[in-house]
């Protein structure tokens, strides 16, 4: 059987690719167990300071593999605890950067939506089409989606299946960059190895502080901002970054 899930390590960022093409990649619960592990496996890496999440250039992620949903009761759901593989995607420290080459469906875009930002190309399509199948958006679409787009356009996309252009998903604050269909993969490495190049131990204090913004209060952010830029202080690569800066030269954070 093929690897459902692809590694490339490109120090200092490492591409993590679904496949299962045959299928759209439909996350079935052997693909996502097996992209949470490698993910994981990346995340404990000193060495990968950026991961880039993708699927092909013809689709992301179609969802879920509703043929497993099918035959699941709402008990075994539950046991399986499917769901909690989104908040593990969520969880991990090094920045993950989604890249969106067409389709982004369902519970594939609730993994987009888990990645840090997302790159798309021009031909990407996004939606939470599950009330046609008579069941809701379980792996956060309904609360990620609103957060990112509002309330009236996640409104839209999940009460009517329409599906949202790149440019209406960059429009929406839901897309970080729009590229050309050819670009999709390259400039997300690109943008990747800028995120890798700079201070690591920076760099994951800001991504908790910016989702310590996105999910609670303005008072409650600010205080998590001042106690992450007291601790960034502490860091050997504050004391590195801020001394090439001053000798104009290039620093070498060692993410310490």
């Amino acid at each position: 059987m093929p690897d459902l899930v692809l590694v490339e390590r490109e120090e200092p960022i490492a591409v993590v690719l679904l496949n299962r093409p045959q299928q759209l990649n439909a996350l079935s619960d052997a693909l996502m167990d097996e992209l949470v592990t490698r993910l994981q496996e990346l995340d404990r890496d000193d060495a990968v300071r950026c991961i880039v999440l993708g699927g092909s250039e013809r689709v992301f992620a179609a969802g879920a593999d509703i043929g497993e949903l099918a035959r699941s009761s709402a008990i075994e759901l539950y046991y399986a605890r499917r769901v909690e593989r989104w908040d593990a995607i969520r969880n991990l420290w090094t920045p993950l950067l989604a890249a969106v080459s067409g389709y982004c469906l369902g519970g594939g875009c609730e993994l987009a939506l888990s990645c840090d930002l997302i790159v798309a190309s021009e031909t990407a399509r996004f939606g939470q089409p599950e009330t046609s199948l008579g069941i809701i958006p379980g792996a956060g679409g309904t609360q990620r989606l609103t957060r990112a787009v509002g309330k009236a356009t996640a409104m839209d996309v999940i009460l009517s299946g329409r599906l949202l252009s790149a440019d209406e998903a960059h429009a929406a604050g839901l897309v970080a960059r729009v590229v050309a269909r050819e670009a999709w993969l390259d400039e997300a490495k690109r943008v990747a190895r800028e995120i890798a190049s700079k201070g690591p131990v920076a760099t994951r204090l800001a991504k908790e502080a910016v989702n310590r913004a996105y999910e609670s209060t303005l008072q409650l952010g600010l205080d998590y901002e001042r106690r992450a830029l007291y601790l960034s202080f502490a860091s050997e690569d504050a004391k590195e970054g801020l001394t090439a800066f001053t000798e104009k030269r290039k620093p070498d954070f060692k993410g310490r």
